[in-house]
């Protein structure tokens, strides 16, 4: 219904996409900012224009194209938004394959993951729960998990960047638990470190301490000597500095398509249930009908966790859901397709290049002219309220909470790889004005944007 009135709103908004001789050159803040961090104009991309649209005030290489990082994830949101709509839910169907007699389930549970991004222990909690309350003591057969909606090909975690503890390259799974993470929390007492993890995983023995050291704190993850050989016995030989207090280390499971099995054994056994067989894979079998579903937080929701906090996984789920939900199987071959024809239809023109919607990527490129053809036409849409604020607030929030310049003036989409850096999104100018902005940088002193960022959004923020 709404397609049509974007559409016609498409071929106004952006007239200056093709007509930029009139905008400014970089301001003079923006040029001394460049040179003092050292980049030189031709790695850098900007964009300042009116957010409900017209001429741009600032134009520099804006038809260049550039890796975005994780800025990418503004066309993945909005897309998931347009297509799925802000009060989409993501459902988790449980089967009971067996009568319940006397509080014990006569044959398998069965848990079939649909893409929920954000399935945490405290709702795989809620979810067991309710299996409970339908008079679920014991189950006499497996817990069975099926992963089916979703066709992507394993991947080792450290493929990237060599980084496979890091939370931020955990693969995407339909039966995506608690983002495959674990927190280990070391508190020095008595003489030693004690370790404490969460969530509890069925089968896995941490150390319950590790001995302290003198010393200043500095690098205290080093020193531990962090043994993850074997998945299910976990070793610190190493030593904690006492002089770090406590601390907490968020690490992604070394047993990634194990966690799922592991989180919820032990969450079902914590809950006082009985589990007689195994948690295992497996299919929905034919003809069942659920018992029940677990709905997930809605979408508007969800998108604030991916942009506020730049989630990759959580980007990775919602950008898969686009295909399962069109072609009925979740592929990333199919999500390309899916969002290039969303973009054809909303914008035409060239398409960005997409690789699995997170940006956690080298492949992915877009122009800042086609970042603020998104930008503006997320402005004038009724979907604005939600995609606006789900991006960090600067000086406030998510991954701009630490900036001590601009606080409040700006809601933007920051972007970080190795050589890569940049923001997208908002700035609110005098008198309710506002525009949208983009800075991104490729360069090896990419981080070095931030600071020519600010003076840009500075600029912005004065513009009458």
């Amino acid at each position: 219904m709404a397609r049509m009135k974007y559409r016609t709103l498409a071929c106004c908004l952006f007239a200056w996409a093709g007509a930029t001789a009139s905008a400014q050159g970089l301001p003079a803040e923006v040029e001394n900012a460049l040179a003092e961090a050292g980049l030189p104009r031709d790695a850098v991309v900007m964009l300042v224009a009116p957010a409900e649209g017209g001429p741009a005030r600032v134009a520099h290489r804006v038809d260049v194209r550039v890796n975005p990082a994780s800025i990418t994830k503004l066309a993945t949101t909005l897309a998931g938004l347009e297509l799925l709509g802000p009060t989409y839910t993501w459902s988790t169907p449980v089967y009971f394959d067996g009568p319940v007699r006397d509080g014990v389930l006569q044959g398998n549970l069965v848990i079939k993951g649909q893409g929920d991004p954000k399935l945490v222990i405290e709702r795989l909690w809620l979810l067991l729960k309710r299996v409970q309350a339908m008079g679920v003591r014991s189950i006499a057969g497996d817990i069975v998990l099926d992963r089916t909606a979703f066709a992507v090909p394993a991947r080792d975690p450290g493929a990237f960047d060599g980084e496979p503890l890091r939370p931020y390259n955990a693969s995407p799974d339909a039966l995506l638990v608690n983002f495959k993470a674990v927190t280990v929390t070391f508190t020095p007492q008595d003489g030693q470190a004690r370790v404490r993890t969460e969530p509890a995983l069925g089968g896995v023995q941490w150390p319950a301490s590790v001995p302290l050291a003198s010393g200043a704190c500095g690098d205290w993850i080093t020193p531990l000597q962090a043994d993850f050989r074997n998945p299910a016995r976990v070793r610190f030989p190493g030593t904690f500095p006492a002089a770090c207090g406590e601390r907490t280390w968020q690490i992604a499971f070394p047993d990634p398509a194990g966690y799922a099995a592991r989180a919820i054994a032990a969450t079902w056994r914590d809950i006082g249930g009985e589990l007689r067989g195994q948690v295992r894979d497996g299919p929905v079998p034919a003809g069942a009908r659920p018992a029940f579903e677990f709905a997930s937080p809605s979408l508007a929701e969800v998108i604030r966790d991916i942009n506020k906090f730049s989630n990759n996984v959580m980007a990775q789920q919602l950008f898969l859901t686009l295909s399962l939900q069109q072609r009925s199987s979740g592929t990333l071959e199919g999500s390309r397709d899916v969002l290039a024809a969303w973009w054809r239809d909303r914008f035409g023109g060239e398409v960005p290049v997409t690789d699995n919607g997170s940006g956690l990527s080298r492949t992915e490129s877009v122009t800042a002219g086609q970042l603020g053809q998104l930008l503006q036409a997320a402005w004038v849409s009724p979907l604005m309220p939600d995609f606006v604020a789900s991006l960090p607030a600067l000086g406030l929030d998510g991954t701009l909470r630490r900036s001590r310049q601009n606080i409040g003036l700006a809601h933007l989409k920051t972007g970080s790889l190795v050589d890569v850096a940049g923001v997208a999104g908002y700035v609110h100018g005098p008198q309710g004005r506002r525009y949208v902005l983009v800075a991104i940088a490729n360069h090896p002193r990419a981080s070095a944007v931030r600071g020519v960022a600010q003076a840009l959004v500075q600029w912005a923020a004065r513009q009458p």
